[in-house]
């Protein structure tokens, strides 16, 4: 690589997405002036035509009240244009599939029918470090079993020294505590690190050993290409307003293997995930719809849908495979430039994003530890938005449907200038 602009226009210039750019609101300085946005790991862009689904979804609603439910291209059926392009992100089927709630609601509701413990399998794993709300969720559900938190909530952290996980480690703790543990549930990607987990190894090691496994992905749908089907994963949960692009606090997904549709799992029931052929008969006694759709619990939240809709409609049309192949080189290219000017001004950050990219998404986290802040406004004064995480991380996240690596290398001149 070379650290130029004439590198970066070149690379730019070859770039099969570089058109995709202009199908996103890009935001502006209060002076009008664009700005280099690379925060879709917090908040990602607006599609342009976000605003056709919503006018279209408040055209209807004005034009036909509570009909809409039921006539034309009815609300009721929403569901329908987003199940197939969700299925392909996550490698799922789309019966394994739904759109419902916020994360961490859904959370919640996976770990009703998931977390089942006993006398002897009542741990629960999860990474030091992961993001607070996951948590929160799972110390609440053990605190409802009964079981001490310190007791039941089993952390791994990095080796001394270090900033990320060993495969090798979580499959080793995994292995010594099987008699006792009940779940296994990570992060995909950590939120503070950027490191993205080997989720197909850790599902198939616990579940050989009998532990359910699901993972939050909020860091890794859209940004990272994903087999859940196959690797057997037995749930998972996502937002949409990251990497999905579907707008702020998003609606959220779930994917609910299909080998647990036909159990009789202990869930939270909601008249939306009712029998769709019956469901207006109001009669007493759940029975759920086939698949995911089955947890379900209220009726569909059109408008955020419609902001789903809009996103994913790109995302079909582009396929997860290129995102993931320009992500590799966008962040590449990064780590590239950041490390030239930390070696130029003393070695003054360090990356802890691992720098394999089997190993990281689009996001890059860099450790500042003297200035971090100072550094990281600098930044923002030149146009370019990231976010800063206490005590000392500045995250700079590349997104390749909306960002060029010329951005990349001006993410470095800024850093220059601010020395």
């Amino acid at each position: 690589m070379q650290n130029t602009l004439a590198f970066a226009q070149e690379l730019d210039k070859n770039d099969p997405l570089r058109n995709y750019k202009s199908q996103f609101h890009i935001p502006t300085s209060p002076d009008s002036m664009p700005q280099i946005y690379f925060c879709g790991n917090s908040l990602g862009l607006q599609p342009k035509n976000t605003q056709k689904y919503i006018t279209e979804a408040l055209e209807k609603w004005q034009r036909e009240g509570v009909r809409g439910w039921h006539e034309g291209d009815d609300w009721i059926s929403y569901l329908k244009y987003l199940k197939e392009p969700l299925a392909k992100i996550v490698g799922a089927k789309s019966s394994e599939v739904t759109v419902m709630n916020n994360l961490t609601v859904n959370l919640h509701l996976m770990l009703v029918s998931f977390y089942q413990p006993t006398k002897t399998k009542y741990k629960v794993l999860m990474e030091g470090g992961a993001f607070p709300s996951d948590q929160y969720a799972l110390e609440t559900h053990l605190k409802f079993r009964g079981i001490d938190p310190k007791e039941g909530l089993l952390e791994i952290f990095p080796r001394a020294g270090e900033h990320t996980l060993h495969t090798e480690d979580i499959l080793e703790i995994i292995e010594a505590n099987k008699d006792s543990l009940a779940l296994v549930m990570l992060g995909g990607i950590n939120y503070y690190t950027g490191q993205l987990f080997d989720l197909k190894t850790i599902t198939e090691t616990a579940q050989n050993l009998g532990i359910t496994v699901g993972f939050d992905l909020a860091h890794v749908i859209g940004n990272v290409p994903l087999q859940l089907h196959d690797w057997g994963v037995d749930f998972a949960v996502w937002c949409t307003y990251k990497y999905l692009n579907a707008g702020m606090g998003g609606i959220s997904g779930v994917f609910v293997h299909e080998k647990h549709h036909d159990k009789n799992l202990q869930r939270l029931a909601g008249w939306w995930g009712y029998d769709e052929e019956s469901r207006f008969e109001m009669k007493p006694g759940f029975k759920p719809m086939t698949g995911a759709d089955g947890w379900q619990i209220s009726t569909a939240n059109i408008l955020p849908m419609a902001c789903l809709r809009a996103s994913l409609e790109i995302f079909d049309e582009v396929g997860m495979d290129k995102i993931r192949q320009k992500s590799e080189q966008l962040t590449g290219f990064l780590i590239f430039v950041l490390e030239e000017f930390s070696q130029k001004n003393g070695d003054i950050l360090n990356i802890i994003t691992p720098k394999n990219f089997a190993e990281r998404g689009s996001q890059v986290s860099m450790l500042v530890e003297k200035n971090g802040k100072k550094l990281f406004e600098k930044l923002m004064q030149n146009g370019i938005i990231g976010d800063w995480r206490e005590p000392n991380v500045i995250r700079l996240s590349p997104i390749p449907l909306y960002n060029s690596y010329e951005e990349v290398w001006l993410v470095g001149e800024a850093l220059g200038n601010s020395c």
